[in-house]
């Protein structure tokens, strides 16, 4: 099998990718991105991904970009890891939940600590940043109420690529100035996904 290559960088949503590689048992290498050396802006890693961004995995048919398809792919290309719905309606609802959290959570917690994708005047950044606290519990308390409950997973009684997801994006809310306590089911998927052995792998 070949092995798939992971370019990722710490706190980024790439680890949702890693613990999905982990959970699958996948062959695959990880390549570190240093931000910090801007090594994502850098003629190397742009010919990998040209959005200068993380997480992207090189396949044997190419490489691929934006978590939600990753873990979409990790899921289907290794199938007896059962890490996805087999129905259509289970997929796509799980794929509801992937877009949720990559086009609105995701975004909410940028703009604390990449206000200047939006704005170049100081004040306007500021103003966002302040606003991010209670984006991201208005986010929570939807995925609190309208996402979790059924079962001790994100797709009730199945473990899958969305719960890696989910792991790593509630990993934000303190940073974010939010108390993952305020929101009980959340928080108790949090503590069961970092007690799993692939998790525990993913992250060391």
């Amino acid at each position: 099998m070949t092995t798939l290559t992971l370019y990722y960088a710490p706190g980024t949503c790439a680890q949702a990718v890693r613990i999905a590689l982990h959970e699958a048992g996948a062959p695959h290498e990880a390549v570190r991105i240093d931000f910090a050396a801007a090594e994502q802006r850098s003629p190397a890693y742009l010919a990998v991904n040209p959005k200068g961004r993380v997480p992207a995995l090189l396949t044997e048919h190419g490489v691929l970009t934006e978590t939600p398809a990753l873990l979409a792919y990790v899921a289907q290309h290794f199938p007896e890891a059962r890490l996805a719905p087999a129905d259509a309606f289970g997929f796509a609802r799980m794929q509801e939940f992937h877009s949720y959290l990559a086009s609105t959570v995701h975004v909410a917690h940028a703009h604390r600590p990449r206000a200047a994708r939006w704005a170049d005047e100081p004040e306007a950044q500021a103003a966002m940043q302040r606003k991010v606290p209670a984006n991201m519990a208005e986010c929570f308390e939807v995925i609190e109420r309208h996402y979790l409950g059924d079962g001790p997973w994100v797709m009730g009684g199945q473990y899958t690529v969305a719960d890696g997801y989910l792991f790593t994006v509630a990993g934000w809310l303190k940073s974010d100035g939010v108390d993952i306590a305020r929101f009980p089911q959340v928080h108790a998927h949090f503590q069961r996904v970092a007690a799993r052995p692939a998790t525990q792998e993913a992250l060391a």
